[in-house]
């Protein structure tokens, strides 16, 4: 009898010795509350939530697991602030219509292996071809311009660029190209601009807003900046990355603009988040988001309802739609915007000034086969800007 008393207790013990020691782990319930799904959709977690587990473990010890599966998935920390310090966790999960999925966020001090993904969020500043600064994920890539590039072609020599426009880089492969066309255009003599089987750059910018630049309308005019100043990187990848480009103090038809761009492009996504930091806006009558019309002989849509706006147009043997998506209550009127001369026809959201305002760019190329065009993007912009305004709900258990 003392025998069997003694073996309750030894596994009386060693029970609550299981329960007592099981690591400390959070529960996420995250519920879409959209009747469409959502892909790619990226889950941010300010790591003061997380306090329980931060007690014991560090943040690069955090691991983010499937509640049905689970896999460890794929995340990414991020420094908002630049102290070195950690600010947010974030990974990506795909929600069916209504759905509602649960997820687990746990410590471990062993190390997990979890493997390299084939895509990635991605930028850089390229010294080697001048000043420019591109980024990328595994739908599009942009570029845009430094001071160099400026100053070479303010002084009449070839070879500069003066714009604040943002060019696309229209890519039909997943992994990452900055890096590798850039090589081949500059080392081998192998061109970006013709299309060797991955995409190309055959997007002509000039002085137009390209996709996203910004400007002030003024009297008829549109009054724009010149090239970025300095850039500081922020967090890069593989989920998102995110950088800054500052613009300095600009002059607008007498008016002063103090003008930064917060840039972030996420995995999945073919449109960028731009926040323009604005110092003087309270002196501006509106800022306008631009994107070029090139020759005009494509076709505009806007819906003024949900908050987006696209340019489809016949590109060099395909099609093409560049895109803005915006908060609609900020917006003041749209502009078709055409004239005769060359790179000065833009199609214009003019919104409110504000301190901090937030919108969202890109585009979608026939060749890349993501999208059927123009109907296709079209749906996936309505889809966006739904989203925008429905974010997923995040229940936090600890």
């Amino acid at each position: 009898m003392n025998t069997l008393r003694n073996l309750i207790s030894a596994f009386s013990c060693l029970f609550l010795y299981a329960c007592t020691s099981a690591p400390p782990m959070i529960e996420l319930n995250i519920k879409n509350n959209l009747n469409t799904e959502r892909s790619h959709e990226t889950i941010e977690i300010d790591l003061k939530s997380l306090s329980k587990l931060l007690a014991s473990f560090n943040p690069r010890e955090l691991l983010v697991r499937d509640g049905k599966s689970n896999q460890v998935l794929q995340s990414q920390l991020i420094d908002l602030d630049g102290d070195d310090s950690p600010d947010q966790l974030i990974f990506q999960s795909d929600f069916a219509p209504n759905e509602q999925k649960h997820f687990h966020i746990e410590g471990s001090k062993e190390e997990i292996i979890i493997p390299e993904p084939a895509a990635s969020a991605y930028a850089r500043f390229v010294p080697e071809r001048i000043d420019d600064f591109a980024w990328e994920n595994d739908k599009v890539a942009f570029r845009t311009y430094g001071p160099t590039a400026q100053q070479i072609a303010e002084s009449g020599k070839p070879g500069g660029t003066l714009s604040s426009g943002i060019d696309c880089w229209l890519k039909r492969v997943e992994y990452p190209i900055i890096d590798k066309w850039y090589k081949q255009d500059l080392q081998e003599g192998r061109s970006y601009h013709e299309d060797h089987g991955e995409g190309l750059d055959n997007y002509h910018v000039g002085p137009s807003r390209g996709t996203g630049g910004i400007g002030v309308w003024k009297d008829g005019e549109l009054a724009i900046s010149k090239n970025f100043r300095s850039w500081k990187l922020i967090a890069n990848g593989p989920i998102r990355t995110i950088f800054e480009l500052d613009y300095g103090l600009w002059d607008a038809n007498g008016l002063s603009v103090r003008e930064i761009k917060r840039i972030s492009i996420d995995l999945g996504s073919n449109l960028y988040k731009c926040t323009l930091l604005l110092g003087n806006y309270d002196e501006l009558p509106n800022i306008a988001l631009g994107i070029t019309l090139h020759e005009k002989a494509g076709e505009v849509k806007v819906d003024d309802e949900k908050g987006w706006l696209r340019y489809w147009e016949p590109h060099d043997g395909s099609e093409l739609s560049t895109a803005i998506v915006v908060d609609p209550a900020i917006v003041k009127e749209y502009i078709d915007h055409r004239v005769e001369e060359k790179d000065h026809s833009n199609l214009l959201a003019v919104c409110e000034p504000a301190s901090e305002l937030t919108y969202y760019a890109g585009f979608a190329w026939k060749k890349s086969n993501q999208f059927e065009l123009p109907n296709g993007f079209d749906r996936y912009l309505e889809i966006f800007s739904e989203r925008l305004a429905s974010p997923l709900a995040v229940e936090i258990q600890d």
